[in-house]
């Protein structure tokens, strides 16, 4: 069962056109962004005014939460009142609980979503065993909820997204299929299976949750099972985004792992990047995810390695590797700077890294690399060595070149990393100090190069690939390497900003370029430079890790990206949050404005605030309510109790 056609080639997954209004969505489209407002929907001035502010600012679909059957008969105001402004992006109706208000508000917009954890269902964390009569008479009833929607959007001809959270599965799935992938993938196949025989198939699918891994391994997994159903025809389109990223650096870096790393599959028809902050500033996010695929070209597949790149593409399991130099093995995935050509004052060059060194606070780089690319650079290395000596900076260091360039520099270096572009002309071994082989070719040259460097010398202690596309290149090298038995070689993965990227585009195609491999399983050491100062690029690389949940060095912020239900001011609220708890590295806190996921997203979380009334807060610890309806003014003290409680404060 596979999610692509090759994960070693780039290319779409072919799906059908579904008509959002006057949008289309897969098919031939370039991929479509979304967002969502975050006004009271009963306000219809202020939701139409927010309307046209994520309109001007690109976006092509606009969600509009309708909790009641109120705010459900409202839209067609609103709708009206975008009309009015000129404005004729297509609505969409964010509905949980409530198919009532589902009903009345695909009369009004182009499109309804509905969550089949909570269409049908109310969550209450029961534990059952359900008989096979038992859970057939289960899906029945939920046909029998669902059918008169699918038929009122079948004869006003909206689209329906069938949008499953990994927060709110259904009892009846948590029971049977667990909190897992497989479960949220089973929640939208019931709903499917009422579409389809009513022949209605205006359906997009969303898989999202929190914590990226599972929404990859969602999305991929519910890609393959589509193409079981209907294996010769285009699939459905998917809508794909990680929900509650929170705000940030933070919230930008995890959404451009869980999104990128599906657009890297070809997966992903229209995209949503849900940021704690004004749903404006989401807009520019997913428009510099979504073009870095609509400007990319399929290419023609390689030659087949003889061996996959994992054993299972829809479970993470971190690739087994021996240990070199504190890299692989049962170590950490390591974070080293690339400084890029060697400075030419080496004491100017070591006194900032000193200095930034200090200002990184609790995380630490782990290495340097440096490029030497002429006779004058080999110079300038063994000045740098010594300066870095006589300050005491004691970081290993990495010289990238060529052979020949880096012969003279074995006794200044920790590692030595051979760019090879071309099979080589001599040894490419080093005595007394760790090789790693950096390929810079082409996917379809790597095979060849590859057994010309094993055939010249003994395998490398480490290795890297640096070729578009970035993702497949890693995977075939680690294919290839599997096939000739290497695969326990540690991979460095190396990343350089491009100096004429815009900065916010640059940071996003770092952490897909390395998110999505981490979240595949492989990385032993991260190699990140060129997006700014040092202690910039050292900070960044360490939140990928964490964001590819690799490695965690700070608080986790699992916050939402606010809409109409949302209870208080998320944006503000999350930040006076963060003031109080961002000292406590490794702990998880939620930030919810609601209910509607926040007790199931608790449970990748430690502890939770979640608005339960208005100027009302309940807190939890996993996904169980402990302290309810605490005045919102007292319950940043009551969490920061809590956690202390818990054993889990440390003064700051």
């Amino acid at each position: 069962m596979s999610s692509v056609a090759s994960p070693f080639v780039w290319a779409r997954r072919p799906t059908r056109e579904v008509r959002i209004g006057n949008v289309g969505v897969g098919g031939t489209n370039s991929i479509r962004v979304q967002s969502m407002t975050t006004t009271d929907t009963q306000d219809t001035e202020a939701t139409a005014a927010q309307v046209t502010r994520l309109a001007q600012a690109g976006c092509e679909i606009v969600r509009i939460t309708a909790p009641g059957i109120k705010d459900a008969e409202n839209l067609g105001p609103i709708k009206q009142a975008c009309l009015e402004r000129g404005v004729d992006v297509p609505l969409v109706a964010d509905i949980h609980f409530t198919p009532n208000a589902a009903l009345e508000a695909a009369i009004h917009v182009e499109k309804v979503r509905i969550n089949p954890g909570n269409y049908a269902d109310k969550k209450r964390f029961e534990i059952r065993e359900y008989s096979e009569a038992q859970y057939a008479e289960e899906l029945a009833r939920v046909a029998e909820r669902f059918l008169p929607l699918v038929l009122r959007c079948k004869e006003l001809g909206r689209a329906l997204r069938i949008g499953t959270n990994h927060g709110s599965l259904s009892d009846r799935i948590m029971n049977r299929y667990g909190d897992s992938p497989g479960g949220m993938v089973e929640s939208a196949l019931e709903f499917l299976d009422v579409c389809e025989a009513e022949a209605f198939h205006d359906v997009v699918f969303s898989m999202k949750a929190s914590n990226p891994q599972v929404a990859i391994h969602a999305y991929r997994l519910l890609s393959a099972r589509l193409a079981e159903r209907a294996p010769d025809l285009p699939s459905y389109p998917f809508h794909v985004g990680v929900t509650e990223a929170g705000d940030g650096d933070d919230g930008r870096v995890k959404s451009a792992i869980g999104i990128g790393a599906l657009l890297e599959d070809g997966i992903g028809e229209t995209i949503r990047v849900s940021l704690t902050e004004d749903p404006v500033k989401e807009v520019p996010v997913a428009q510099a995810l979504a073009r870095r695929y609509d400007e990319r070209a399929e290419t023609a597949a390689p030659q087949a390695p003889g061996a996959d790149f994992v054993d299972d593409p829809f479970v993470h399991q971190r690739r087994a590797t021996h240990r070199v130099l504190e890299m692989g093995g049962d170590s950490p995935v390591r974070v080293e700077l690339d400084l890029g050509p060697v400075p030419q004052d080496a004491k100017i060059a070591i006194d900032e890294l000193v200095a930034a060194k200090g200002r990184l606070g609790d995380v630490a780089c782990e290495g340097l690399s440096l490029d030497v690319v002429d006779d004058v650079d080999v110079e300038r290395a063994k000045a740098f060595a010594e300066e870095a000596d006589k300050q005491g900076l004691a970081l290993p260091r990495a010289f990238r070149g060529t052979p020949e360039r880096l012969s003279p520099l074995g006794g200044c270096a920790d590692r030595l990393v051979y760019e090879l572009t071309a099979g080589p002309t001599s040894s490419l071994e080093a005595p007394g100090v760790p090789v790693e082989w950096c390929f810079r070719v082409p996917p379809f040259e790597l095979e060849k190069v590859l057994d010309a460097s094993l055939a010249a010398s003994a395998p490398p202690a480490l290795i890297s690939f640096l070729a578009e596309p970035p993702t497949q290149t890693v995977r075939l090298g680690v294919a290839l390497l599997r096939a000739r038995g290497l695969d326990s070689i540690p991979i460095v993965l190396r990343h350089r900003a491009d100096p004429f990227e815009p900065g916010e585009a640059a940071l996003l195609r770092a952490a897909t370029d390395l998110g999505a491999p981490l979240c595949d399983g492989i990385g032993d050491a991260v190699c990140l430079g060129g997006l700014g100062a040092p202690e910039r690029d050292v900070s960044l690389a360490y939140r990928i890790l964490q964001g590819a949940r690799q490695r965690t060095s700070w608080t986790e912020f699992i916050s939402c990206p606010s809409c109409g239900r949302t209870l208080f001011d998320l944006e503000e609220t999350t930040a006076r949050i963060k003031q109080r708890t961002e000292h406590l590295p490794g702990l998880k806190i939620a930030v919810m404005g609601c209910i509607v996921n926040g007790p199931g997203e608790m449970a990748d979380a430690d502890f939770g605030y979640v608005g339960s009334g208005v100027g009302k807060v309940s807190l939890y610890v996993g996904h169980e309510c402990v302290v309810r309806n605490v005045p919102e003014v007292a319950a940043p003290d009551r969490l920061v109790e809590l956690i202390r409680e818990h054993g889990r404060w440390v003064e700051p």
